[in-house]
C-alpha cells in the first residue's frame, strides 16, 4: 500500500464517531515552554499565552467554519515555512476533497526528503569532507565530527525546526528516539542478515554505553518535566566526551598496534618483501583516491584538449555520468530522471570542492556563477525568507544588495582566474556551498515539519506518531540503504559502526541545540509535560533495544548472525504495533 493510501485510510479510521479508535485533540503531543497549565497529553513546549485556542480542536468543527476557525487561531499560523498548509488544506480546497489534499501533501513530502537527501549526500557532506581536509585533521576526528553532522544534518536541522515551534516539538522528539529505534534495529537487523559476521567489540561497546547514557539523559530530563541551560550544555558537552574517547581509544590502538608490528620485526624479519624490492607498480593500492585516478585516466583524451568556457558550465550542471548510466538498471535510470531536474537546481546555486580531483573539483564559469546565485539563495531562504522583502532604511532591498555584491565578485573572479588552475582561495568555495547547504536543508526540514504539523491536525494524529513514522522513516530511509550497500560490499563493520555512531550525535545535538535555541530565544528554561504513555513508550522501547543488543551480541562473542538479526526486525515490528495501537486508544492506562 503506497503512503498515500495508507494515510488516507487511516483518515476514514480517525473520523468514524463513537469508534474506539477515535482520537481526540486532547492526546496530541508537543513540547513546550514553562507557564502554560497542562490541559493535553503532551510533551511539549507550551505556548504561555493559555487563553488561545488549540489548533488541534479544528478537526471538532463544520467544515464551513475550519476556515475561519485557522483564520483567526494565532496557533494556527506557523512561523516557519513558506506555506501555510493549514490554510491550504482548510480554506483553498473544499473539505470534500480531503483524501487529494492528504495525497499531494505526501507528495509534495516525499519530494521534500529528496531535496534533504540530494542536498546532504551532493552538498552537505562533500564540502565538510573538503574542510576537514583543508584542516587537515585525521580520519577518527573528522569521522565523528564533520562526517556525523554531515550524515546527521536532516535530523539536526528538523530537530531544531520542530523545537522553534509549541505544536510541532513533539515531531522532534518522535523522530530522534523513532530513528534511534529505526537505525539500530531494522537497519543493524539487515546489515546482520545481509552480511553475518563479528563486530569489533570495543567499539562496539563504546557506542552502545553512550547512547544508552544519552537515552538515559534525556529520560530523566522528561521525567523531571525541564532542564537548565547548565543541564542542558552539559547534555551537549556528552559528545565531546565521546569525541575524545574516540580519539584516545584510537591512539592507545594504533600505539599497541605499532609496537606488535615492530615487536614482530625484530623477532622474525622478513627480507623478501623490504622496500627496495618491490614498487608500487607491483603492489597495488586499493584505496579510493587510486581507483578513481585511475578510471579518470582511462577515460582521458591522449592529445591535449581545452573546452570552452561555455562547454565546461554545460558538462559542469550535468549530473548524468554517460559510463555509469550505460551500467545501472532500469529502476536506477528512473529515479535519477525524476531528481535530475533537482540536482540541476542545486548545482546552479551549491559550489562543491572535491580535493580528491586533480582540479579539486574547479568549473570557473559556474564558480563564478555561484558568487551571485548562493548568497541571493541564502538571502531568500535564511528562516523562510524573512529577509526576502527587508528594505534598508525602508528604500533598497537586501536581495538586490547581495546581488549586486554578487556580480561585482564574480567579474573579480572571472577575470583574475583561468579555466585550467583553481586559484588558492579554492577551498573558500566549500565554505559557501556549506553555508548555501545548510541554509537549504533547514528551510527544507522546517516546509517538512509543518506539512507534517498540517497532516497531524486533518488526520487527528499526535506529533509524536508522526515523528517516529513519516519523519524518522524521511531522515533515515537513506542511512539504511547505503548501510545495506556497504554491507554487501563485504563492509559490515563499517555499516554497524555507522549505524550506532551517526544516531549518538543526532540524539545529542538534535535535543540539545533545540532546548539551548529555545532558551536563547525566550530567556527561560524548557520545561517538558510527558503525560501521553506513547512518549514513554517511545523513550522505553529504545533503551530496551539497546540493553538487550548490549547483553546478546558479547553473549553471542560479538558475532551477528541472521538470528539476532531477525530478532531486531520482529522487536522492532512489535514496538511500531504497540505505538500505533497506543496512539490509536487501544492500549491506555486504567
Amino acid at each position: 500500500m503506497s503512503p498515500a493510501g495508507f494515510l488516507t485510510l487511516l483518515l476514514a479510521l480517525c473520523h468514524q464517531p463513537g469508534t474506539a479508535g477515535s482520537h481526540v485533540p486532547g492526546n496530541r503531543s508537543g513540547v513546550g515552554l514553562a507557564g502554560r497549565p497542562s490541559e493535553h497529553s503532551m510533551l511539549g513546549m507550551m505556548s504561555p499565552n493559555s487563553d488561545v485556542d488549540e489548533c488541534d480542536v479544528v478537526m471538532n468543527l463544520s467544515a464551513v467554519d475550519r476556515c475561519a476557525f485557522v483564520k483567526k487561531t494565532p496557533d494556527c499560523t506557523m512561523e516557519d515555512g513558506f506555506i501555510n498548509y493549514l490554510d491550504v488544506a482548510f480554506c483553498l480546497l473544499p473539505p470534500n476533497l480531503t483524501p487529494l489534499t492528504i495525497t499531494l501533501c505526501i507528495m509534495w513530502l516525499l519530494f521534500l526528503f529528496v531535496i534533504l537527501g540530494l542536498t546532504a549526500s551532493k552538498f552537505f557532506c562533500p564540502n565538510l569532507s573538503a574542510i576537514s581536509t583543508s584542516l587537515h585533521l585525521t580520519h577518527n576526528v573528522a569521522g565523528v565530527t564533520f562526517l556525523a553532522l554531515g550524515n546527521g544534518a536532516p535530523d539536526i536541522f528538523s530537530a531544531m525546526a520542530a523545537f522553534s515551534h509549541p505544536h510541532t516539538a513533539g515531531l522532534a522528539v518522535g523522530a530522534l528516539f523513532g530513528a534511534g529505534i529505526f537505525v539500530t534495529t531494522v537497519v543493524a537487523g539487515s546489515v546482520a542478515l545481509v552480511k553475518p559476521f563479528a563486530v569489533a567489540s570495543r567499539p562496539f561497546l563504546r557506542d552502545v554505553i553512550f547512547y544508552m547514557a544519552a537515552v538515559f539523559w534525556t529520560f530523566l530530563m522528561l521525567y523531571r518535566g525541564t532542564t537548565t541551560l547548565g543541564e542542558t550544555l552539559g547534555y551537549l558537552s556528552l559528545y565531546v566526551v565521546y569525541v575524545l574517547t574516540v580519539i584516545i581509544s584510537a591512539y592507545i590502538y594504533n600505539r599497541q598496534k605499532h609496537s606488535l608490528n615492530a615487536s614482530v620485526q625484530n623477532v622474525a624479519p622478513v627480507p623478501e618483501f623490504n622496500s627496495s624490492d618491490s614498487s608500487d607498480d607491483d603492489v597495488p593500492n586499493l584505496t579510493g583516491g587510486t581507483i578513481q585516478q585511475e578510471y579518470e585516466s582511462e577515460y582521458r583524451p591522449l592529445l591535449p584538449f581545452s573546452e570552452s568556457t561555455s562547454q565546461i558550465l554545460l558538462s559542469s550542471l550535468n549530473p548524468v555520468d554517460n559510463r555509469k548510466w550505460r551500467r545501472k538498471s532500469w529502476r536506477w535510470k528512473v529515479v535519477k530522471v525524476l531528481k535530475t531536474p533537482i540536482e540541476v537546481l542545486l548545482l546552479l546555486c551549491i559550489p562543491v570542492v572535491d580535493p580528491d580531483k586533480e582540479d579539486k573539483n574547479w568549473r570557473r564559469p559556474l564558480n563564478c556563477l555561484h558568487l551571485i546565485t548562493a548568497p541571493l539563495v541564502c538571502v531568500l531562504t535564511f528562516q523562510s525568507g524573512i529577509y526576502g522583502d527587508h528594505m534598508i532604511q525602508g528604500q533598497f532591498p537586501v536581495w538586490l544588495l547581495t546581488l549586486l555584491l554578487g556580480l561585482f565578485l564574480s567579474a573579480i573572479v572571472f577575470c583574475t582566474t583561468t579555466n585550467d588552475c583553481p586559484p588558492k582561495y579554492h577551498p573558500l568555495f566549500a565554505l559557501l556551498g556549506f553555508v548555501v547547504s545548510a541554509v537549504l536543508i533547514s528551510a527544507a526540514a522546517s516546509e517538512v515539519v509543518s506539512l507534517l504539523h498540517m497532516l497531524g491536525v486533518v488526520l487527528s494524529l499526535s506529533n509524536t506518531v508522526l515523528g517516529l513514522t513519516l519523519l524518522a522513516w524521511g531522515n533515515s530511509i537513506g542511512d539504511c540503504f547505503s548501510d545495506i550497500t556497504i554491507a554487501r560490499q563485504g563492509y559490515p563493520r563499517m555499516a554497524i559502526s555507522a549505524c550506532f555512531g551517526g544516531i549518538i550525535f543526532n540524539m545529542l545535538f538534535g535535543v540539545g541545540l533545540g532546548c539551548l535555541v529555545q532558551m536563547l530565544k525566550t530567556y527561560s528554561y524548557v520545561q517538558f509535560e510527558p503525560e501521553g504513555l506513547l512518549t514513554w513508550i517511545l523513550a522505553g522501547s529504545l533503551g530496551l533495544s539497546l540493553v538487550l543488543s548490549f547483553i546478546i551480541v558479547p553473549l553471542s562473542r560479538f558475532h551477528l548472525g541472521r538470528t539476532y538479526g531477525i530478532f531486531l526486525l520482529v522487536f522492532y515490528a512489535s514496538f511500531l504495533l504497540i505505538a500505533l495501537l497506543t496512539e490509536f486508544g487501544k492500549i491506555h492506562i486504567v
